[in-house]
């Protein structure tokens, strides 16, 4: 790992140890892991939406359906009542989409590879790069707003325009696969 990475990984951990989020869907079950269920519906739910808007409506929806199974059973219509308030509709469908396919395909486990998740309605692959990497700690590379935004700030600031391809080896050497779960809740926490 270069000098550059290791000092800027040291100034995101810095900055995430004394501004860090306390978000619903970050906080572990009794166990200490963490609900695959509630972070496929956080993860679609802030596709496109400000995480300040989506936490009153996760709250709600997640105690109208507070399991998979329960979303699966659940009406379109009582899906998009909850939904209500957090437009791009189409998401909420492909979440009861993705909450029955996975009951029936999955015996209502949540696939743990990016082929079997992108499988479900509405998730591509940094959908399920952020899902693998919420839910089962597993050192995923994916690119969203606020990533691509701090690595463009730190490691493309004479460049204008730079690419995801060209983003992509900075993020994977930037990347800790030993914990990337907190990496990339410090990395979107710096980048807001």
């Amino acid at each position: 790992m270069s000098a550059e990475i290791a000092n800027f990984q040291t100034e995101v951990y810095e900055y995430y140890l004394k501004h860090q989020r306390v978000l619903p869907w970050r906080i572990p079950e009794p166990s200490g892991s963490f609900e695959p269920y509630r972070i496929l519906v956080s993860e679609l739910m802030l596709q496109q939406t400000q995480v300040k808007r989506v936490i009153p409506k996760f709250t709600a929806f997640m105690h109208r359906f507070p399991a998979l199974q329960d979303l699966a059973k659940a009406s379109l219509a009582d899906v998009l009542i909850e939904w209500s308030g957090l437009g791009y509709n189409r998401r909420a469908r492909f979440l009861h989409q993705a909450a029955r396919q996975i009951n029936t395909e999955y015996l209502g486990k949540i696939p743990q590879t990016v082929a079997g998740l992108v499988r479900l309605p509405g998730i591509g692959p940094n959908t399920a790069a952020a899902i693998l990497v919420y839910s089962f700690n597993q050192p995923e590379v994916f690119i969203e707003t606020n990533i691509r935004t701090v690595f463009l700030h730190h490691f493309f600031t004479d460049r204008e325009g730079a690419s995801d391809q060209q983003l992509l080896p900075f993020i994977q050497q930037a990347l800790d696969r030993r914990n990337p779960r907190r990496w990339y809740w410090a990395l979107i926490d710096y980048g807001t």
